[in-house]
């Protein structure tokens, strides 16, 4: 173009170039969540959200009969950063408490990766996901008196924030008045202290300190599981400590698990090895015993049949 001319756009031109801008906008900001095909669950739309069906997965125990059964559940929510993620994470979990009698649940929920939302919106949706659960027990063949949460990392976040933290709740929500608060929770590696020293606090500053499950501790919180690495470059061993030393000053039940030399994300099978999977699944059984949810002994052959084992995990630290 020479110099000091100006390129005029012609109008059909323009026209175009705006319809292909507003189409790749709508493409890019889509939600990507899909219905997942898992071997055995049952999926349910627990919410609609950001232009998107969000599911639960029940796992259930073989000849469950919601018409007459009245079982434990527990809902688990996958980590990622609040960023991404799948409900996968806790399949393996949810099938092997299945097989103890309690439905597993595994939830999906909104991600940054794919709804372009903020920690915020996964609060609400794990607030929703326990709502929705409890409110619809009966036709589900669930008591409602015995639903836990749990997840690891991000997901841990988002479960330990139905415990402790006090609204964030989605408007929307079909019942606003039934119970968001889980009777128990089991915590892998929990982002749990959002405070200024703690993870993701920069991203969580509009709604700190309502938002950090640490920073929110009363007598009226569930009991609560706790397993982490002694090397994890996210969750400090003394936020743990901390964390269940202001739980016992409440008088409410708090379990630690440190495990020596283990890094972030180390119950997950494919990274920290079998042996520390099936420990801290075995660890997990003993504490729903305990709190009431299930009863007997962790069934071992149950557990190894949800192991995936791979010959490249880490060796078992002790724990």
């Amino acid at each position: 173009m020479v110099a000091g001319m100006r390129f005029i756009t012609p109008p059909l031109f323009r026209t175009a170039l705006l319809a292909l801008a507003v189409a790749l906008a709508s493409t890019t900001s889509r939600a990507e969540t899909t219905k997942l095909e898992l071997e055995g669950a049952r999926a349910e739309v627990y919410k609609t959200a950001s232009g998107d069906d969000l599911y639960l997965y029940f796992f259930e125990p073989e000849g469950h009969d919601p018409a007459k059964d009245k079982r434990p559940a527990i809902v688990f929510f996958f980590g990622g950063g609040w960023n991404g993620g799948t409900p996968t994470q806790f399949e393996q979990h949810s099938r092997y408490l299945a097989k103890r009698g309690m439905i597993g649940i595994c939830a999906d929920y909104r991600v940054q990766s794919r709804q372009k939302t903020s920690p915020r919106e996964c609060v609400a949706d794990g607030k929703s996901a326990v709502r929705f659960i409890r409110a619809n027990a009966e036709r589900l063949g669930i008591d409602p008196d015995r639903l836990a949460a749990g997840g690891g990392s991000a997901g841990g976040h988002v479960a330990a924030t139905t415990g402790f933290c006090d609204g964030l709740d989605d408007p929307a929500d079909a019942n606003p008045k039934v119970s968001s608060k889980p009777n128990a929770l089991v915590l892998f590696n929990p982002v749990y202290d959002n405070g200024p020293t703690g993870y993701g606090n920069s991203r969580v500053t509009e709604w700190f300190p309502q938002i950090s499950p640490a920073h929110n501790i009363s007598k009226d919180d569930p009991p609560t599981i706790v397993f982490l690495g002694t090397k994890d470059s996210l969750i400090p061993v003394a936020t743990a400590e901390k964390f269940k030393a202001d739980m016992d000053a409440v008088g409410v039940k708090s379990v630690l698990h440190l495990y020596e030399g283990q890094a972030h994300g180390f119950f997950n099978e494919a990274k920290g090895g079998t042996e520390n999977f099936l420990d801290t699944l075995k660890k997990m059984d003993t504490f729903l015993v305990e709190t009431g949810f299930l009863s007997g002994s962790a069934d071992e052959a149950a557990m190894k049949a949800v192991s995936k084992p791979k010959s490249n995990a880490r060796p078992k630290a002790k724990p």
